[in-house]
């Protein structure tokens, strides 16, 4: 493989496999708050936030994390200013101790909130300006959950740089991922190059999966997917995506490591390939490279869409995890491909309504989708180009499902964010 695709291909597991605590979206926002508390430098008496539709969307419904339950754009602001660590970005919220959750609450009863629709054409903006007696903070991220874009103090800019929807915020350029090129890698790679990003995500996507089994979470649909449906590997794969998810939307403080900016989809790229391979007795390495499979074609899938859409991120997946899957039947590059339309022609359009307790319910069918599309080939069957968005070809068919979700789907995002949101 060519060594520079090959550095490019470890990169992007490394930039997007990063850990996170709570959704990205609050967690983003108590990030820009952070920042601009610390650029205050005291904590503000006043706080006003704009933020795009997308960002209220998947902030309106999901508990911010080590708040006791609060939700919604104020209160993660609010723990990000009283008790965030901003050196920690999407782990900001990760060290509150008890005593800090009460001043988070008593913060918000006696701070003015200030909140307001942006009317930014970027999809992905959070603009944050605080006030104390004398002086003045603004933060500003866009295009991603960390991508600062301005930091202002009394009106003097500290900091600050352009940023448009065309840009890729300074990573690596995931336009060189193809699925040809990822099975490729996947049999290539060095281990070691892999680990310990690999294994990051196993061990903290296990354990948060395993408490939303064990605790009441959410609409606690891992569990119910288990009692209703039984024990088979394919049921137990969709049951454990769905229980971290269950965790994670409804508070829970412990970290996953994401996958294209979302805890969720890096739920769903993983633990569905992990149960599976402990089904199968599979090697350690094998795993690992299944999982590379899984993760970067997820993000493969997402790349063309967008941070946020109204196109469910979880589809795309799903997807990742059934070629994840496939790879550890001892599937090549056709029978991961194939798959991957498969998958793409049963659920592409299932739409996001924003980040909350359904989300499990859509990763079950995320998971369904990418398995059921891995059987379909097994067993001789298959989507053919022409089959409605599917194309003759595994990279023009990921292409038509980016437009549809990427273009097609612009006005029922906007209806879907005015169905949710009358007021802020």
């Amino acid at each position: 493989m060519d060594g520079k695709i090959y550095d490019a291909y470890v990169n992007i597991l490394k930039e997007e496999l990063v850990p996170a605590m709570g959704c990205t979206e609050p967690i983003a926002i108590a990030y820009a708050a952070a920042v601009a508390r610390e650029t205050l430098g005291s904590i503000p008496k006043s706080v006003r936030i704009s933020a795009s539709g997308n960002i209220i969307k998947n902030v309106k419904s999901v508990v911010v994390p080590n708040t006791g339950g609060l939700r919604g754009i104020a209160a993660a602001a609010a723990a990000g200013i009283v008790a965030g660590k901003a050196e920690k970005k999407l782990e900001v919220l990760a060290e509150i101790t008890k005593e800090e959750i009460e001043e988070i609450s008593d913060y918000l009863k006696e701070v003015s909130f200030q909140l307001t629709a942006s009317q930014s054409k970027c999809i992905f903006d959070i603009y944050i300006e605080v006030q104390d007696e004398e002086h003045s903070a603004e933060v500003q991220i866009q295009g991603q959950h960390t991508n600062i874009v301005q930091i202002r103090k009394n009106g003097e800019t500290l900091f600050g740089k352009e940023y448009s929807e065309e840009e890729n915020c300074g990573g690596t350029d995931k336009g060189l991922l193809t699925v040809e090129r990822i099975i490729q890698f996947a049999d290539e790679v060095k281990i070691s190059d892999v680990e310990e990003t690999i294994i990051r995500q196993i061990e903290y996507n296990m354990a948060i999966a395993q408490e939303g089994l064990k605790g009441n979470w959410g609409a606690n649909i891992g569990k119910i997917l288990l009692q209703s449906y039984g024990n088979s590997v394919q049921n137990r794969a969709k049951a454990m995506a769905a229980a971290g998810s269950d965790a994670r939307m409804n508070g829970c403080e412990m970290p996953v490591v994401i996958n294209s900016g979302s805890g969720n989809q890096g739920m769903t790229a993983s633990l569905p390939v992990i149960v599976y391979a402990e089904d199968m007795k599979v090697s350690r390495e094998l795993l690992i490279r299944a999982l590379v499979v899984s993760n970067l074609v997820s993000i493969h899938l997402k790349s063309g869409i967008g941070t946020l859409s109204a196109y469910c991120g979880a589809i795309s997946a799903g997807c990742g995890a059934g070629a994840g899957i496939t790879y550890l039947y001892g599937g090549g590059y056709t029978q991961v491909a194939h798959t991957i339309v498969n998958a793409l022609a049963i659920n592409s359009g299932v739409v996001c309504d924003g980040a909350k307790a359904s989300c499990a319910a859509k990763i079950a069918s995320a998971v369904e989708a990418g398995t059921l599309g891995m059987k379909m080939y097994q067993f001789g069957s298959q989507f053919y180009g022409g089959d409605g968005i599917v194309a003759k070809g595994i990279e023009e068919t990921i292409e038509n499902v980016a437009q549809l979700a990427r273009d097609g789907m612009r006005e029922t995002d906007k209806k879907i964010i005015e169905i949710m949101i009358d007021k802020i």
